[in-house]
């Protein structure tokens, strides 16, 4: 399995430590939490003693379910599209209604690659990634926002997951969309960062494969 290298950018007066360090008790929510990083940070906020929502279009294997019983805490897998705004909105309202409108992190980080050549890059794949990587990290992040203003958490935090990809060209992979798709993450941040202080804080990850 390869090794994972994160960059961390913060607003709004937190860092990614506090966030994951922090949440005994608390409710936290992964898209594409069902395998890869998502299932990692699912993980790690249950290790923390956080509940524990994912959502994901496959269902979870074994690593998934054994949260609950290996750290005491309470977990949830919803199938959800999170390029689908239906889909999203109904995976919100029936986590909400089966966790009470408790959520205090959010960690939007599912997301697609296709690898093809600029070249070859069609419409239709384009707007495939762009739907899942933008604009499901975008509402997910502002339906999480808004439960977190409404249930009065004083800990909302959104980690939102870009990649080095959206600063740099990659050697040897072939990803220009997918490196469009991270800085166009990227540079949501801050802006969103400033509308919701100081209710929730925004944190942005940068992550790398290293080996």
């Amino acid at each position: 399995m390869p090794s994972i290298g994160i960059t961390v950018s913060h607003s709004a007066g937190t860092n990614l430590g506090h966030a994951v360090r922090n949440v005994k008790s608390r409710t936290a929510l992964v898209t594409g939490g069902a395998r890869g990083c998502g299932l990692a940070f699912a993980q790690s906020c249950a290790e923390a003693g956080a509940d524990v929502a994912i959502f994901d279009v496959i269902e979870p294997d074994e690593t998934f379910q054994s949260l609950s019983e290996r750290y005491g805490v309470r977990t949830a897998y919803y199938e959800v599209d999170v390029s689908s705004g239906q889909s999203l909105q109904k995976g919100f309202d029936r986590f909400k209604s089966d966790f009470s409108n408790a959520l205090d992190i959010c960690i939007p980080c599912a997301g697609i690659n296709r690898h093809l050549s600029f070249l070859e890059f069609s419409y239709r794949d384009h707007y495939d990634l762009l739907s899942v990587n933008v604009l499901g990290s975008y509402f997910t992040a502002q339906l999480a926002a808004r439960q977190m203003i409404a249930n009065g958490t004083r800990h909302g935090s959104i980690i939102l997951v870009a990649s080095i990809a959206g600063q740099r060209a990659i050697r040897s992979q072939l990803c220009s969309a997918y490196c469009g798709s991270k800085g166009a993450v990227k540079a949501i941040c801050p802006a969103i960062a400033q509308e919701l202080a100081p209710h929730v804080s925004i944190i942005l990850l940068l992550y790398c494969i290293i080996d």
